[in-house]
């Protein structure tokens, strides 16, 4: 169910305004924000020119906007199960003049065939829980728990909307923690949705990777491009010149409205 301007409340108490760019920022509260992982997906996953696609758990609507605001998509269909997000979603959209770009919708991906048309996606990114149902600490907060624990989105659900959304030589890209790196590829290669491009992410070097940005392409041959791990601070603890690339204009926009960046895992 698309989310519309009758649909969206007003601002929640406790949000506010947080730059993503110098022409574009994004509506956050506590529950619902987002982190640098979500930067680097959204950097990882970037459309090609006029590509339909969607991002699945799309929270506070972070990614769809800076694909929209950093590149030229087609129109993305992006989906949350969280109705206090997908408002703060769509009170960004507005406030972006993005309307007629993007839409986000309330749902949740195992209604994949009611949700989107079969083979109508060229691109899907998921910034998925990164824990399993059964294990971890598990948060009160009914919120950090549907983000953090995989009781709305598994990967094989993930796997199965994928072969079903995505055409030919679509591309489905998530982000998770190293430690279920060979459980990703397990997952989606029995679907159709070939691992193609591999990128580790680390805190500094020398620091064993701690995160994995993987493309999936459906249909595609086997064939796996590890491509070279990516620091997010050198030895000096300086941000290096590729994060600096991955933030954007974000970091300065975000000092100038005195912002702190969060660090962190899960959006």
């Amino acid at each position: 169910m698309p989310i519309g301007e009758k649909d969206a409340r007003p601002m929640p108490e406790h949000s506010h305004w947080e730059p993503l760019g110098k022409n574009c920022r994004v509506l956050v509260i506590e529950d619902h924000k987002f982190t640098t992982d979500t930067l680097l997906l959204a950097c990882f996953s970037m459309p090609r020119g006029g590509e339909a696609c969607a991002d699945i758990g799309t929270g506070c609507g972070v990614i769809p906007l800076l694909w929209c605001a950093r590149g030229e998509p087609g129109f993305c269909r992006s989906i949350e199960v969280q109705r206090e997000a997908a408002e703060l979603a769509q009170l960004s959209i507005e406030e972006n003049g993005f309307a007629g770009k993007m839409q986000v919708e309330l749902g949740n991906i195992r209604d994949y065939k009611q949700l989107y048309a079969h083979q109508s996606l060229d691109l899907m990114a998921c910034n998925p829980p990164y824990y399993p149902a059964d294990s971890g600490y598990r948060s009160q907060n009914s919120s950090r728990k549907l983000a953090r624990h995989e009781d709305q989105l598994t990967l094989e659900a993930l796997a199965v909307a994928g072969k079903y959304c995505l055409k030919h030589g679509g591309r489905l890209c998530l982000c998770l923690p190293t430690e279920r790196l060979a459980e990703a590829i397990e997952v989606f290669h029995p679907h159709g949705l070939e691992p193609k491009r591999l990128r580790l992410i680390q805190s500094k070097p020398g620091k064993a990777p701690y995160l994995f940005l993987l493309e999936c392409r459906r249909g595609g041959k086997p064939g796996l491009l590890t491509e070279p791990t990516l620091s997010i601070t050198d030895e000096q603890g300086n941000y290096t010149e590729e994060m600096q690339e991955v933030y954007g204009d974000y970091r300065e926009a975000a000092s100038r409205e005195q912002f702190v960046i969060e660090e962190g895992q899960g959006q």
